[in-house]
């Protein structure tokens, strides 16, 4: 079967060494080092919580759709993300992020057809520390319509389901959507919402792991229920992703992640 017949049967794709490890090690030094340099004098400190029910909307959160920005775990004493424009504000990212092998797997296997990169994070489960993400759809966050938002998840580091791996629900994106995330307003102090749009909450009695090596790059459809566990091992767990979205859906303007004029979005290969 075909990576893109695999994709529109499950709703994911994983392809293995897609990267190769130096480039995977070349992006968490590099992460090592933005961390490094915010420690020294950090301009805030916000939470990113694991849970879609807990999750930060502070300004900080908020603002961060243009900007390379810096966000703990729930305990406040480990940093799990950076977000939420590495891909074009800092060069070893953007060169990991923007190559013509990455728009061939958009268009031959996802079929976008003007594919531009949203957003990026940079996600790191430390030992016994990284929390779970609760299953969820991207869609529900990168809202567009029609819908068109998709993922693209590199393994930096082995992933298992010790050290917090994917999970996935395949054939899940065929499911409506349950919620969709927004502003509650025009101004950042305005925080966030959810509007329930299904009552029920997704299946979880088909998910199955997607345990992967160093390198690996997995697709996820926008519609597709996923998750990832904590991190019980004594192995980090690093990871870095990518959304993209059509140029031509529309994008509203209620969306959590909005930009400046002055960086507009680009595609893959640009």
């Amino acid at each position: 079967m075909t990576a893109a017949a695999s994709f529109e049967r499950d709703g994911f794709v994983v392809l293995e060494d897609f990267v190769d490890a130096g480039a995977c090690d070349a992006l968490v030094a590099r992460a090592d080092e933005l961390v490094a340099s915010f420690l020294r004098s950090p301009d805030a400190v916000s939470i990113f919580s694991t849970t879609e029910q807990t999750r930060t909307s502070d300004e900080y959160f908020l603002d961060s759709g243009d900007k390379v920005r810096f966000f703990f775990e729930e305990d406040g004493d480990a940093i799990n993300k950076i977000g939420h424009a590495l891909h074009d504000l800092d060069p070893v990212f953007a060169g990991f992020s923007h190559t013509p092998e990455l728009a061939a797997v958009a268009s031959d296997v996802v079929g976008m057809h003007d594919p531009r990169i949203l957003q990026s994070m940079y996600i790191v489960k430390g030992p016994r520390v990284g929390g779970e993400v609760t299953l969820h759809t991207d869609h529900t966050f990168l809202w567009t319509e029609p819908q068109s938002a998709t993922g693209f998840w590199f393994a930096l580091q082995d992933a298992t389901v010790e050290n917090g791996c994917m999970w996935a629900v395949p054939g899940g994106h065929r499911l409506p959507v349950r919620r969709r995330f927004h502003r509650a307003g025009p101004s950042d102090a305005d925080g966030t919402t959810f509007d329930e749009l299904v009552a029920a909450p997704y299946p979880t009695n088909d998910e199955v792991p997607l345990e992967t090596g160093k390198g690996t790059l997995i697709v996820l459809h926008g519609l597709l229920p996923h998750r990832s566990g904590p991190n019980t091992s004594d192995r980090g767990r690093a990871a870095y992703t990518l959304h993209a979205i059509e140029a031509a859906a529309d994008y509203p303007a209620d969306n959590w992640l909005q930009r400046g004029p002055d960086l507009p979005l680009r595609g893959f290969a640009a």
